[in-house]
């Protein structure tokens, strides 16, 4: 599901459900010993698609700990970024030499609830949305929103260490053929500077919505 959105050049791997082999170093162990069942499986099938999705850049087992505001300690040399929601988990990490950030999130295909969407977005925003769920209501564009959002955090905190409100980019969802299409997060505040992009004004992403899962994906090559 998460392939399709990605270019050529990093590597992913996902899962459907928690029926996964192989145990946590004990360093990660140690980071969920007091979690509930749920917070366990969730961050247990994590790192194993992160070990599998590294797996497949010549990168050896390593533990995967809990870095700077709860962002994934990838082994030096690489970059990337862990999923997961009900029903779904994912990784997706690439090379540091050919690949600037990474910016992953998975939701439901639900409303969000009540409250929500006035939090997370910008009025210029919602207009958008009802006349994206009068083209495609089978798609919850508010809660895609959200999704874009947090995979644009995903990607801005690496290259910046630094928060980055909801408020802060005016984000533009864009269907394609089915349930999939792209978008692109205008920044509101001064951008990092990336080699080969100078500063960086947006990102550009890409979002599926399949097996009442919405994914979205930004890639920042350098």
């Amino acid at each position: 599901m998460i392939g399709d959105l990605l270019p050529a050049g990093v590597a992913w791997a996902e899962r459907f459900d928690d029926e996964v082999p192989g145990d946590l170093f004990p360093a990660e162990a140690a980071l969920i010993a007091r979690a509930v069942a749920k917070r366990r499986d969730e961050f247990t099938t994590g790192r194993w698609c992160a070990r599998q999705a590294l797996a497949h850049l010549g990168v050896a087992a390593v533990p995967i700990l809990i870095g700077e505001r709860g962002a994934p300690g990838w082994p030096d040399g690489f970059v990337g970024a862990i999923t997961h929601c009900a029903g779904y988990r994912a990784a997706v990490v690439g090379p540091a030499s050919s690949v600037a950030t990474v910016g992953v999130d998975a939701e439901p295909n639900e409303p969000l609830p009540d409250g929500v969407l006035r939090l997370v977005s910008l009025p210029v925003e919602r207009p958008r949305l009802v006349a994206l769920a009068a083209r495609e209501p089978e798609v919850c564009w508010d809660r895609l929103l959200f999704s874009a959002k947090e995979s644009v955090y995903k990607a801005w905190f690496p290259l910046t260490r630094r928060w980055l409100d909801f408020a802060e980019a005016d984000i533009d969802l864009r269907p394609g053929d089915g349930r999939s299409g792209d978008f692109t997060a205008r920044l509101l505040v001064d951008g990092p500077v990336v080699p080969g992009h100078g500063p960086l004004s947006t990102f550009d992403g890409r979002w599926t919505a399949d097996r009442g899962l919405l994914v979205t994906a930004i890639v920042v090559t350098r």
